[in-house]
């Protein structure tokens, strides 16, 4: 079941919980730690599997047309069950509802790293293309890779 949480200290508490399982993406405690904070703010998506947070997808307005997709994080037990697509159809539909035009999320390039490269492929599956990479924005080891969605 995918619900959208609009109590901020809920909204914290899932995120924390399943950031802090998936050290393999989420590794960088200030980075994460900045992830949880911000999340607090964002458009919150979790999903429920035996009334038990399994996932989450957090939305944040860049600019007055555009939402990103800042962070998503499925606990591994349920990784290749459709928790992350139906997370982002939620997401998708209430951006449209909202008024936004298009999409974006960063993630390190493809060829980079292994489990980078499933996670881009999770979003080429979804529909996102490439739209620019930025070799420094994070570091040299970690090129972001920016895909772009029009909504409409």
């Amino acid at each position: 079941m995918i619900k959208q949480i609009l109590n901020n200290e809920d909204k914290q508490m899932i995120a924390r919980m399943i950031l802090e399982a998936l050290p393999e993406w989420f590794g960088i405690p200030e980075a994460t730690e900045e992830y949880i904070m911000e999340s607090a703010e964002q458009l919150f998506f979790a999903a429920f599997i035996d009334g038990k947070a399994a996932g989450f997808l957090c939305l944040k307005e860049t600019g007055r047309d555009t939402v990103e997709l800042a962070v998503m994080g499925i606990l591994k037990d349920y990784h290749h069950q459709g928790i992350g697509r139906a997370l982002f159809t939620a997401a998708k539909e209430t951006a449209l509802k909202k008024g936004y035009s298009f999409m974006q999320v960063k993630t390190v390039k493809l060829g980079c790293y292994k489990i980078y490269d499933d996670t881009n492929r999770f979003y080429l599956s979804l529909g996102f293309k490439e739209f620019e990479v930025l070799p420094t924005l994070w570091d040299k080891h970690n090129p972001c890779q920016i895909y772009v969605m029009a909504l409409k």
